[in-house]
């Protein structure tokens, strides 16, 4: 078999299969180390950032609920379920990351700020919008 680390290259899928083959057989030294470790590296990227859009996209319901006055009517229970959905996919992504719940108390604010920034856009949101994340996550929230 080719060297693992060429074949990280060539052949994504081959790469983890060779590379979990080795390590439930202990083959440690003829391991892709480097690359192994950037891939484990993004996993954890890869779901913070997972995090981080469906948290905004839930502040940016809220605001909608409360404050987009002119298209209530027409979108109310979508903008409601679309806030049930991202709540439902927050609390499982930190069910299995319990350590996230820090990590998106320290992102909230500006989550926050950056809903507001691109929906003001398309409706007023008045200066003392602020919800706090405990709110946010309440599910008999809907602003």
């Amino acid at each position: 078999m080719e060297e693992l680390k060429e074949l990280y290259d060539r052949d994504f899928n081959l790469w983890v299969q060779e590379t979990k083959l080795k390590i439930q057989n202990r083959d440690f030294e003829n391991m892709d180390w480097d690359n192994l470790l950037d891939e484990i590296d993004d996993m954890g990227k890869s779901e913070k950032r997972s995090l981080e859009r469906y948290l905004q996209r839930l502040i940016e319901h809220i605001l909608k609920l409360q404050y987009w006055e002119s298209e209530k009517e027409r979108n109310y229970k979508h903008w409601q379920s679309e806030v049930i959905n991202f709540r439902n996919l927050i609390k499982r992504l930190l069910k299995r990351n319990p350590s996230f719940n820090r990590y998106m108390e320290d992102v909230y604010q500006e989550l926050f700020e950056n809903a507001i920034a691109r929906l003001k856009v398309e409706f007023e949101i008045p200066p003392n919008s602020f919800v706090e994340l405990k709110t946010m996550m309440s599910d008999d929230y809907f602003g």
